[in-house]
């Protein structure tokens, strides 16, 4: 542990720093993705209910929740630049589709909450918000998966060596930019990513509705998802052992098997929480969960950040870069942090007083 310890340096804690903005987007815009799915799958006499809930509990803060991902890109981008190159170019398609995806979320929440009234225009709205919800955590799991499987890295590689060779040896289009994420692995991380996703949000409404009836509804989808996220986590790992058996193997030794453990602490946790209507403690023990999940695949992949060839210290930036961005990164999260535990704090006491339209029980 004391070895662990004194190997780390500078990129480490910038990482380090970049996988707690991950973590963040993850359980805030994660849950806001999760929603949408909810509210395509809205079912039920409760249905207009459910949305409400779904528009009412997203509405006053989805856009603060992105800004986790820009922080995660600036780091990126400063810290680790041929990382952030070899992404960019190798994943440019997935990467390009998720931008999109975010884009038509957010304008579409916004022309349905704002704009007219008529069923036609608020259902196709609500359908470009759901469809655009849906897709984008499918684009965002198949970019980590790409990423893990070593898929990017070999990608990369193929490059590599044709721009160092004649032209003859220039690799096929498909093979550099669409076969490393348009593969088992990577799909099957993004169908993790989506029900993850879901799971939180349905735990998240059911903790935030206000009558009996709309909680119990987001309490089945909660334990649905939750079920349903143990089988396609399963799925994953035996996907992986035919395609990335490095990664799979990783999982069973060391930190990692701790972190697995962990992991089905906390979803038993949630589980119970949810069967004895413990909502706080179940919104706390899920989002532990997914962030279990997503540090057990953080240490796997460590120490390389595009394996199997670009290691940390590898893609690291000049120390002095470093420095400044971590003071910067400082000086940020002093202003940044409290600003956004104001900002929930503030909607969730509107939310207590009984403000929103969805906190009120049909009459």
């Amino acid at each position: 542990m004391m070895a662990a310890l004194a190997g780390i340096g500078l990129p480490e804690i910038v990482a380090i720093a970049m996988v707690v903005a991950l973590n963040a987007y993850v359980v805030t815009g994660g849950a806001d993705f999760g929603g949408g799915v909810w509210d395509l799958l809205a079912r039920g006499p409760r249905r207009d209910d459910q949305r409400r809930l779904i528009a009412d509990t997203i509405g006053p803060i989805w856009e603060a929740n992105h800004v986790w991902l820009i922080l995660v890109l600036v780091i990126l981008f400063t810290a680790f630049p041929s990382a952030f190159a070899t992404l960019s170019i190798v994943l440019h398609i997935p990467l390009s589709l998720m931008l999109l995806g975010i884009v038509l979320r957010g304008s579409s929440f916004v022309f349905r909450a704002y704009g007219a009234r008529d069923d036609a225009t608020q259902r196709r709205w609500g359908l470009v918000f759901s469809t655009a919800s849906v897709v984008t955590p499918l684009l965002l799991g198949t970019i980590v998966g790409a990423v893990a499987s070593g898929a990017v890295g070999q990608a990369d590689g193929l490059l590599a060596r044709a721009s160092a060779q004649s032209p003859a040896t220039v690799p096929s289009f498909a093979s550099v930019y669409v076969t490393p994420w348009l593969a088992p692995l990577p799909l099957a991380m993004g169908v993790l990513a989506l029900t993850m996703f879901a799971y939180l949000a349905a735990v998240y409404l059911a903790a935030a509705a206000r009558y009996e009836a709309l909680r119990n509804d987001f309490r089945r989808r909660a334990i649905a998802a939750a079920l349903a996220l143990f089988v396609v986590a399963f799925g994953v790992l035996a996907v992986s052992r035919f395609h990335a058996p490095r990664m799979t193997d990783a999982l069973m030794y060391g930190p990692a098997l701790v972190l697995q453990v962990a992991i089905g602490v906390a979803a038993l946790a949630a589980l119970a929480s949810l069967y004895a209507r413990r909502w706080r403690l179940a919104r706390v023990t899920a989002a532990a969960q997914v962030s279990l999940i997503l540090w057990g695949w953080v240490v796997v992949q460590y120490p390389y950040v595009i394996p199997p060839s670009l290691t940390l210290r590898d893609a690291a930036a000049p120390r002095i870069t470093l420095q400044l961005l971590l003071g910067a990164l400082v000086a940020g999260g002093a202003v940044l942090v409290p600003s956004l535990v104001y900002l929930f704090r503030t909607f969730a006491a509107a939310g207590r007083d009984g403000t929103a339209a969805s906190d009120r029980a049909p009459t």
